[in-house]
């Protein structure tokens, strides 16, 4: 059996790695509408399919740590390297993750800035909006750090890393005790302003719930950590499903 030349390998590795097609609605990452799914084109993760190597960063508060969970290992962020090196496999996937309950835009800024240059990502995923929505938090300060460091990374490292904000997580009690749907809505342009794009965590959850698939909020207290697994388990898979969508339509960065 003949080998293919080394110098074919990198083609080889992106093909097999995005050797995937979107699904339908009701068979993808727990039932998460597929126009939740379908991202811009990601020059960066393409870029890193090409190769052998796909490094994510990810910032945000409580959710990336435990947010209810059994532990670190069921939070989405390390669900999410999981699910990815099983996709993208022979690419290796790691996963930085940098959070803390109660952080804002401001404090995550700071720890990309810091952060950023050391690991050279080739994604970003900066979850954000409850701690500033909760708090009631100036709302315009709050894009206005995003796109300030959006800024800053793009300067940096161009199209080499991509940047996908997260917005809240559905709840009840945050739509009936504060403004959620501005802070939303100023995430969705601060995204558009800065050429980041948006994962709504929002939408897909509150989908799930009117759906009767997930309701951490009315889950009886002896399943409550069981559902969060769950829910940590099935944004994980939402956020593959619209990762593979941007890689998909990607294309290598510009020198």
């Amino acid at each position: 059996m003949s080998l293919a030349p080394a110098s074919w390998l990198p083609l080889l590795v992106l093909a097999g790695a995005l050797a995937w097609t979107p699904a339908r609605a009701t068979d993808v990452a727990c039932g998460a509408p597929v126009e939740a799914m379908e991202a811009a084109p990601m020059a960066g993760v393409f870029a890193a399919l090409s190769h052998t190597d796909l490094r994510i960063l990810v910032v945000g508060s409580a959710s990336t740590q435990g947010g209810g969970t059994s532990g670190r290992a069921a939070t989405w962020p390390e669900r999410l390297q999981s699910v990815l090196a099983e996709r993208v496999a022979p690419v290796t996937v790691a996963v930085e993750v940098f959070g803390r309950r109660g952080t804002t835009a401001s404090d995550h800024a700071r720890i990309l800035a810091e952060q950023a240059p050391r690991l050279r990502p080739h994604l970003i995923i900066w979850q954000l909006g409850t701690v500033e929505a909760a708090r009631g938090l100036p709302v315009e300060e709050m894009a206005e750090t995003v796109q300030e460091a959006v800024a800053r990374l793009h300067a940096v490292r161009g199209e080499r890393t991509d940047v996908v904000l997260m917005d809240p997580q559905f709840s009840r009690f945050l739509r009936g005790n504060a403004d959620v749907d501005s802070y939303r809505d100023w995430l969705r342009i601060a995204a558009a302003a800065s050429g980041a794009q948006l994962f709504s965590r929002w939408a897909i959850m509150r989908h799930w719930v009117e759906t009767d698939r997930l309701d951490l909020e009315r889950a009886p207290t002896a399943q409550r950590v069981a559902v969060a697994d769950r829910l940590h388990d099935c944004l994980a898979q939402a956020m593959a499903e619209f990762i593979m969508s941007g890689a998909q339509r990607g294309r290598l960065p510009r020198n």
